[in-house]
């Protein structure tokens, strides 16, 4: 009896140390807490981006990928296209900014 309850434990501790090392992140993957905290910062600078009466009228796009924020879309002037790099940097958690922002 004591036998089996041995063997359950060890084979629940197996399945635990599997789950959690298919959480983690890899070379060319990131675990699931680099994702969550790219969605966090992304979602600050979307916010950040339409609370802006300069920025808002602007269809800019935000991505993140391991803290890395890329901002792509079209903004009339060079100004608006500083302003939101600006703003993105001001968001903790934000590396770097990758600014593909197109001046019309």
């Amino acid at each position: 009896m004591k036998n089996i309850q041995t063997m359950f434990c060890y084979s629940v501790l197996f399945l635990l140390i599997i789950a959690f090392a298919g959480c983690a992140a890899t070379s060319t993957r990131g675990s699931t807490g680099d994702y969550v905290d790219d969605t966090v910062i992304t979602t600050k600078v979307k916010a950040l981006l339409a609370e802006d009466d300069f920025l808002k009228s602007f269809k800019i796009s935000v991505e993140t990928y391991k803290g890395t924020v890329q901002l792509s879309g079209f903004v009339n002037s060079q100004q608006a296209a500083n302003r939101a790099v600006e703003l993105t940097r001001s968001v903790q958690g934000v590396g770097a900014v990758k600014n593909d922002l197109i001046v019309k």
